[in-house]
């Protein structure tokens, strides 16, 4: 069997990291199963849907690694839809209601009071054809509903119907058909609701497998019903955790923060997102992983815990900062040019182990080409006036930091944070940074000189 997964967005805002977390594992799943994976876009909502969106979940896709094999709009498929939602009104399994949206209400309020459960009563199916004309006579538009495979024959007679799947994150699952309403497939404007053009779109494509989040198990066993009734196999299908803060907030309130164009701006890089959003809540260690390869071969539904998968968005930094850390110099180099930091190898290898984000290099370039500001304390002013004496002649180079410090303990006496420190300061205007030995031959004779006293 070849695999087909799909992410499917609505093309409604940006993507956050929550959101991208069921895009990661559907591409993963597709590398290493050498599937393929669809970007297809829930824009049937032609009023909220916007091509800038479209656009925009694309180029974050591709700025985390991720690049679709195809792409479609759902909104350029209704013809499709329209001709399955006919398939099932012939078959007596799409009927129409014209109940408002209050006088539903009011029923399933009757309901729990009367401690029964909230569901559907399917009294649109007693309607005679008069009372539909009624109706419809009062601009009354109906909704179509799905009916349930729950009963033998009598649909006003309900039986416990199990609906179960081996969920690939949670195992063994099973949902009560005769628990539920009859789901609305298609709104009293004619327009589709998620369900029907999602089942009609996995069937056309061929999709095998669905990788989605766990709020969707409880639509599962409506969804494999609608499936069979349109004489197709159902996916499989794998219900994975969502992301949440840790403190149980969901992502959604506070998307602007964590929308992944956010993130890319603020200088993140898109393997420690990817990182966090695939690792968290499994029972992998969360660190830092460098490519979407070794991500790969990593990732395993099965060690998607049942628990949420609750995050910090400061553990972010973390893993940045490790990745940073390690980046060769073929790898920043473009980007460091882009921001107007034209350097060589060995200025990135000095400073990148201080570098949280690859854009905090311009601080160390600042502090090679100057002008840098530091305050002289008074009680170092004699000692560095000895140092600018005791400077080493020649090249600066690796091996001048140590027989200079070695010279001015000599002659000054001190050691230790009082002889290192006011060098630093004076020198770099810091009172941390790389490795003072690897920083001096990058300043050069001629700027030490000159931040001197």
């Amino acid at each position: 069997m070849t695999v087909t997964v799909r992410f499917a967005p609505s093309p409604t805002g940006f993507i956050h990291i929550g959101n991208i977390r069921p895009a990661l594992f559907n591409w993963l799943f597709a590398l290493k199963t050498g599937g393929t994976f669809i970007l297809r876009f829930d824009d049937t909502d032609l009023e909220r849907s916007k091509e800038e969106y479209a656009k925009a979940i694309e180029h974050d896709l591709a700025w985390l690694g991720v690049h679709p094999h195809r792409i479609d709009k759902q909104s350029e498929r209704f013809a499709l839809y329209d001709e399955a939602a006919d398939v099932l009104r012939k078959a007596g399994l799409l009927y129409p209601c014209y109940e408002t949206a209050d006088e539903l209400e009011r029923r399933r309020s009757r309901a729990r009071a009367l401690g029964r459960p909230p569901v559907y009563d399917r009294a649109a199916l007693k309607l005679t054809d008069e009372e539909k004309a009624r109706f419809e006579g009062e601009g009354r538009k109906p909704h179509w509903r799905f009916l349930l495979p729950n009963h033998d024959g009598d649909p006003f007679t309900t039986r416990r119907t199990d609906v179960s799947w081996t969920d690939m994150c949670r195992g063994s699952q099973t949902i009560d058909l005769a628990s539920l309403s009859d789901p609305v497939l298609i709104r009293e404007d004619g327009t589709y609701l998620y369900t029907l053009p999602s089942i009609v779109d996995d069937i056309d494509m061929g999709v095998t497998h669905v990788i989605r989040g766990e709020d969707h198990v409880a639509n599962t066993g409506v969804q494999i019903s609608i499936f069979k009734a349109l004489g197709a196999e159902p996916p499989v299908f794998a219900h994975h955790n969502l992301l949440t803060t840790r403190d149980g907030e969901g992502l959604s309130k506070r998307k602007g923060a964590l929308s992944i164009g956010s993130l890319r701006d603020s200088g993140y890089e898109p393997m420690a997102v990817a990182s966090l959003a695939v690792l968290t809540g499994s029972s992998q260690a969360v660190e830092a992983v460098p490519t979407m390869t070794e991500l790969g071969t990593r990732f395993d539904l099965a060690s998607i815990s049942r628990s949420s998968a609750k995050f910090d968005p400061e553990d972010l930094n973390g893993l940045n900062a490790k990745l940073v850390h390690e980046m060769p110099f073929s790898q920043v180099q473009e980007r460091l040019f882009s921001m107007g930091v034209n350097v060589a190898e060995p200025f990135w290898l000095t400073v990148r182990g201080n570098c949280s984000k690859v854009s905090d290099a311009r601080t160390y370039w600042q502090v090679i080409h100057g002008p840098v500001s530091s305050a002289v304390a008074e009680e170092d002013r004699e000692f560095l006036a000895a140092a600018v004496k005791l400077l080493p002649e020649g090249d600066i180079t690796t091996e001048t930091w140590g027989e200079w410090t070695s010279r001015l303990k000599a002659e000054t006496g001190r050691k230790g944070k009082g002889l290192f420190m006011p060098l630093r300061k004076a020198l770099t205007g810091m009172e941390h940074g790389p490795d003072m030995k690897d920083m001096l031959p990058l300043i050069g004779r001629q700027n030490i000189q000159a931040r001197l006293p």
